[in-house]
């Protein structure tokens, strides 16, 4: 069995070679290869981060994956947040809201959905979802309902002190996550149940120099993942705006582009019955998300006097509250149930129904 493919390494580098020409902007044709390279560069992302994970062991695994793509995630909004400053002073808020919203909802009522469909019934640690629902609600509160209704700035703002405060609190969180999950509490985000590919699996031995290689080439494979998202974001405005559809779609489909590789991931390991791997990588990347993007951002308004608006109106705040309540009572049990992931879905579709007809 050839482990590393050829074309995991070709699809990305192709990429870049058509990101770095410019080419994307010549022709619709063109644009079209940019997306079919583009969906094939999330592919070569799930590949290399399958084989890291298999090196590192788990939650070790879903880890590298969730912080990868959310550095990544992080560096192009600074980038446009300094380079449209005030236009793009609700950025952040409207990036993370939107990308929590379709891990909660989308990433874990499909693995829900789907592992249940084809085992009945899966098994999961309840105390490692504690353990990240928790981290996750503190968060979400500081950073996106907070700002709503505090008063020494009007508006949804934070004062500069605020956004300092808030920002070292998700920081402290996010490291006491990581911290239970890789040393303390680590045998609660293990998987519970054996794989049932395991056993007619090829025995797999991942040398350093595979293991460096997937490693750059997970980055390079989500890096052009998420620049040609942003690249063809022009062109899916425009067919948004034809079809006479909010402009605020744009960051949903982007932000669903750059969430592919872990919702390919997660879906994966729950058919493959390790659904503990799927809740791992979906409530990490949330709190990821959230959790370094905040203070990131927080960074870099402060040191440039930028704007940034962080709270969400009543309504966004009703869904994101409905969304997290759903998925702590959905998970509190330590078993899966498809009901479960119907009604997440529903939610998912709630969320971008209300946003076509607020």
């Amino acid at each position: 069995m050839r482990l590393l493919l050829q074309w995991t390494i070709i699809i990305p580098a192709l990429a870049w070679i058509l990101f770095f020409t410019g080419l994307v902007y010549d022709s619709s044709v063109l644009q079209i290869v940019a997306s079919v390279l583009l969906i094939l560069s999330v592919m070569s992302a799930v590949h290399h981060s399958e084989i890291i994970a298999q090196r590192v062991g788990e939650p070790f695994g879903t880890i590298i994956l969730a912080i990868s793509i959310t550095v990544i995630e992080v560096s192009i909004i600074v980038s446009l947040m300094m380079s449209e400053g005030s236009e793009a002073a609700s950025l952040a808020r409207d990036t993370v809201y939107a990308a929590t919203m379709l891990i909660l909802n989308g990433i874990i009522g499909l693995c829900l959905l789907i592992g249940g469909l084809k085992h009945y019934e899966q098994n999961f640690s309840a105390s490692s979802v504690t353990i990240a629902l928790v981290s996750l609600v503190s968060i979400i509160v500081f950073t996106l309902v907070f700002p709503t209704f505090t008063e020494s700035v009007l508006g949804s703002y934070y004062s500069i002190p605020q956004l300092v405060f808030a920002s070292i609190a998700c920081i402290i969180i996010y490291s006491s996550f990581l911290f239970a999950q890789t040393r303390r509490y680590r045998q609660y985000f293990l998987t519970i149940g054996a794989d049932e590919n395991e056993e007619a699996a090829e025995p797999i031995v991942i040398n350093n120099r595979l293991f460096f290689l997937s490693l750059v080439f997970l980055i390079v494979s989500l890096g052009i993942v998420v620049l040609l998202a942003k690249t063809l974001s022009p062109t899916i405005e425009s067919i948004i705006i034809n079809y006479n559809l909010p402009k605020t779609l744009v960051g949903v489909v982007i932000a669903a582009i750059i969430l592919l590789p872990e919702a390919i991931a997660a879906i994966i390991a729950a058919r493959r019955n390790r659904l503990q791997t799927s809740i791992n990588l979906s409530l990490g990347s949330a709190l990821a998300s959230i959790g370094l993007t905040i203070p990131a951002v927080a960074v870099v308004c402060i040191m440039l006097d930028m704007p940034i608006i962080l709270g969400l109106d009543i309504k966004s705040i009703v869904l994101l509250g409905l969304s997290v309540f759903i998925v702590m009572l959905s998970l509190s049990s330590g078993k899966s149930n498809i009901v479960y992931g119907v009604v997440l879905l529903v939610n998912l579709f709630a969320f971008i129904f209300l946003m076509i007809y607020p």
